[in-house]
């Protein structure tokens, strides 16, 4: 018997997995933490999938991964992420978003239980590369794993923000990002997890760039910052 031929919501499943296992394979994601969900155009069918409650990134199965409509109705595959509430949110505050990306990488959140530099900026500009690719990260407070009132505060955030957000920090759990592809969703993510890793390396004493050598980078790349 002839196998179905594949679809463009297929091609999402399949690349989701597939920045699923990286994030696993480099220590990035461990257990059952953190989840990824993609927007998807009316070709792919409508709606968003997004990983499975408890699921590990490293071995999702395409075929199980729950696909939601745009309210949030179940449409297929496994429960939803209990994230789902901000993931949507972040998508109704950021048109430009089509995937989140949720970890619990090791130096932000270790940052975070030290303390972050400030609360509307977790992390000092340090490289030109945080500032080009991530921008602002601003911290919001603790509140439980699920909690729907963090998707208050991540919208608030995007709507006040003076350039475009890509990226906050949720307290003791870790960042969350949006970006166009979950390529671009798993680069952003490196380059954060990398920019705290520097710095906690460094003891912290690291000097930030210059106003100077911001306002160059903001000229000729148009940063975030």
């Amino acid at each position: 018997m002839s196998q179905p031929a594949p679809t463009a919501q297929d091609a999402v499943r399949a690349e989701i997995a597939r920045v699923g296992a990286s994030l696993f394979q480099r220590g990035l994601v461990h257990s059952t933490a953190g989840n990824i969900s993609v927007r998807l155009t009316g070709e792919q069918g409508g709606g968003f999938l997004i990983t499975p409650t408890d699921a590990c990134l490293g071995f999702l199965n395409p075929a199980q991964l729950a696909w939601v409509g745009e309210d949030g109705t179940a449409l297929g595959g496994e429960r939803a992420s209990k994230t789902l509430t901000l993931h949507r949110r972040i998508y109704a505050a950021a048109p430009a978003a089509h995937c989140v990306l949720h970890t619990h990488s090791t130096h932000l959140v270790a940052l975070t239980l030290q303390g972050v530099w400030r609360h509307d900026d977790i992390l000092p500009p340090l490289t030109p590369y945080q500032l080009m690719k991530v921008g602002h990260v601003p911290l919001v407070p603790y509140r439980v794993p699920g909690d729907a009132s963090v998707a208050d505060d991540v919208a608030a955030l995007i709507a006040k923000a003076h350039r475009p957000l890509r990226a906050v920090m949720l307290e003791r759990l870790g960042p969350t990002v949006w970006h166009d592809s979950p390529a671009s969703a798993m680069a952003l993510i490196e380059e954060l997890e990398e920019t705290a890793r520097l710095w906690l390396m460094t003891e912290r004493r690291t000097e930030p760039l210059t106003q100077a050598q911001i306002s160059e980078l903001q000229a000729r790349f148009n940063t975030l910052w």
